[in-house]
This record gives structure tokens, C-alpha cells and sequence, in this order.
């Protein structure tokens, strides 16, 4: 049975962008996607933002916003973003300071232990991608998204700060494991230690997948 292995930012709007394929694929008979959360870029890479290119926040903007439109899918910078930056620096705060990026990318972690990782990414990244509700992180719009996933919300984000370390230690090792397959941005499948980066690269790793079943 193939297994994608599917790394993935809770922060990233391609990863978002390219859900719906992703859960088609995961969906075809005998395909197992399997998600490996890792922290946004600016967390796994000091100075991130100090390396790119002037032009890249307007082409990023422009990029995410036509795609989402040619795809047909809801889609809107998220309010407030996952990810908090220190405001003189332009450096994410230390992890104990991320209230949201921390919680989201904990439980997705819980919810691959349950079995539910796919539905989890299904509901959460629609909430806070999709563009119809703002203030995603008050009163109970997550709750209710992670409820629709099949999973309990409380029992969730309780475990998520009992078992924060655990948690950590999983998340960055995937980073590595990320690293170590050959590429470092999101989304990113790898199928047989081969690695396709990027939301474009789908169809192409749908027929390296139709070449591998049929060998």
C-alpha cells in the first residue's frame, strides 16, 4: 500500500490551497497520506524573513489570491494570524509566547494519534484559511471545527498543553525528517524517499503514484 508522507504548516496557505486534492488522494483505494506536522518556516529558520526578497510579500499576496480564485476555494489571510511576531524584530515569538500556532499544531499531532489527522486538517485549516470567520480563536468556532472532525475539543487542547514537550519533540523531529527527505518548505509529500514540494507539484506526484501501482 503506498504511504505519501505529508509535511505540513498549520500557517502555510498552500498547504491549504491544496487540501481538497490532498483528501481526494487520501480518499483513492489503497493511498495512505500520512501527515507529519512541522513549525512554520519562521520558526524553524532564524531570520527568515530577513532573507527573502523585497518583492515576495506582494508576489505571496497576489500568488495565493489568484490561485485560491482559479481552485474556487474560500480564502483569506487568517485574523489574528497563527504565528506572532515581535513587532521590532520581525522574529516569531519564542514558542511558549504562541498562543495559536502552538495549540494548532499540538493538536493535529493528538489527532493523527487518533486516527483523525486528515479530518482535523479537513475542518481547522478551512476555519482559519477560509475566510469566513474572523477571530477564528474566540468563543467556540474551533472548538466547534475540531468537534466536526469527530474529536473533543477540551480533551484536546488540555493534552495539547499536558503534553506540550512530548509534543514539541515530535513536531521537530519531523522538521529533520523533512530535511532529511530532500526539501524544507510546505507543503511537501515524499512518496518512496522522493520528494515533490509545493501544492503544483500534485499532479505530478499523482503519476509517479499511478507509475508505482502499475509496476
Amino acid at each position: 500500500m503506498p504511504t505519501i508522507d505529508l509535511y505540513w504548516s498549520m500557517r502555510s496557505p498552500f498547504c491549504y490551497l491544496a487540501l481538497d486534492r490532498l483528501l481526494a488522494l487520501d480518499a483513492e483505494p489503497g493511498v495512505t497520506v500520512s501527515v507529519k506536522h512541522v513549525w512554520p518556516g519562521a520558526m524553524r529558520r532564524k531570520g527568515y524573513f530577513k532573507t527573502l526578497n523585497e518583492n515576495y510579500t506582494t508576489y505571496h499576496r497576489r500568488d495565493t489570491e489568484r490561485l485560491a480564485a482559479y481552485l474556487d476555494i474560500p480564502y483569506a489571510r487568517p485574523r489574528p494570524d497563527p504565528l506572532m511576531f515581535d513587532k521590532d524584530t520581525m522574529e516569531p515569538l519564542p514558542l511558549d509566547q504562541q498562543p495559536h500556532i502552538g495549540l494548532l499544531t499540538r493538536m493535529g499531532v493528538l489527532a493523527l494519534e487518533q486516527g483523525k489527522g486528515m479530518a482535523y486538517l479537513d475542518q481547522v485549516m478551512r476555519l482559519v484559511w477560509g475566510g469566513g470567520q474572523q477571530d477564528w480563536h474566540l468563543g467556540d468556532h474551533l472548538a466547534e471545527a475540531v468537534g466536526r472532525a469527530g474529536l473533543d475539543f477540551t480533551a484536546l487542547s488540555t493534552r495539547a498543553e499536558a503534553e506540550a514537550d512530548r509534543l514539541d519533540s515530535l513536531i521537530a523531529a519531523a522538521g529533520n525528517d523533512l530535511q532529511a527527505a530532500g526539501h524544507w518548505g510546505v507543503p511537501c509529500m515524499v512518496l518512496d524517499g522522493e520528494p515533490f514540494f509545493g501544492q503544483d507539484r500534485l499532479a505530478l506526484l499523482q503519476w509517479r503514484l499511478d507509475q508505482a501501482r502499475n509496476a
